[in-house]
């Protein structure tokens, strides 16, 4: 039985390596574990940040996601990005992210205060892109750009 539940400290280290593969998965990118292990130790000391939901099987993770948050004043209301989406290869095509992101529409439904969910993908992820487009999310109003320092 597979369960949702939201990450802790203790899954930093199996965070870190979801995190490594994902980004170079996707990206093709090497990700430095200290700066990784920093960040995501920020992310637990302030929730302001965001947070972790893991997937379980048994008592293995074998998935995980990070929601981060957008206040919007046109809908004056609060947007959840959903980031860092990773489910282990031997769990792939199994309903794990189906059931990652049914948790998170469900919490989202539920509170008044939560109107909507977000994300961004790498263009030549063409395989994320159609299980998104699966989960009814639609990639066509926004396109984002962005400048980070070098």
């Amino acid at each position: 039985m597979i369960t949702i539940q939201k990450a802790t400290l203790q899954d930093v280290d199996t965070l870190i390596d979801f995190q490594q593969k994902l980004a170079f998965e996707s990206e093709g990118v090497t990700l430095n574990g200290n700066v990784l292990r920093k960040g995501l130790h920020a992310l637990f000391a302030d929730p302001n940040k965001g947070f972790y939901f893991i997937a379980k099987e048994n008592s293995e993770v074998i998935g995980c996601h990070m929601i981060t948050f957008e206040w919007s004043d046109w809908r004056n209301g609060m947007v959840w990005w959903l980031q860092s989406v990773y489910v282990k290869e031997s769990h792939r095509k199994k309903g794990v992210f189906k059931l990652m992101y049914d948790n998170i529409v469900n919490i989202v439904n539920a509170d008044p205060g939560l109107i909507g969910l977000r994300l961004y993908v790498d263009k030549t992820n063409a395989r994320a892109m159609k299980v998104y487009e699966a989960m009814g999310m639609d990639g066509s109003h926004y396109t984002v750009y962005e400048w980070m320092k070098a």
